[in-house]
């Protein structure tokens, strides 16, 4: 081989250029979608994001079982 050291060079710098752009990139697109899910239901464990979304849930498949106190004024 006679590009083996240049080979191994570029790797190398490849792999701090990628380590650069996570580290200049921040966060990541699950971890954020996992944080907005804040809502959970009590019946399924089912996340949802907001109040609203969380009480159609509710309504469509749990009808049998009383509305939570939280879900009491939330307009759908």
């Amino acid at each position: 081989m006679a590009r083996g050291q240049q080979k191994i060079q570029s790797q190398q710098k490849n792999a701090k250029k990628q380590a650069g752009q996570k580290k200049k990139q921040g966060h990541d697109q699950k971890a954020a979608a996992k944080a907005a899910l804040i809502y959970t239901c009590t019946v399924c464990r089912t996340q949802m994001p907001d109040p609203k979304t969380f009480k159609q849930h509710f309504e469509s498949k749990h009808p049998k079982t009383p509305l939570p106190p939280e879900l009491a004024d939330v307009q759908a």
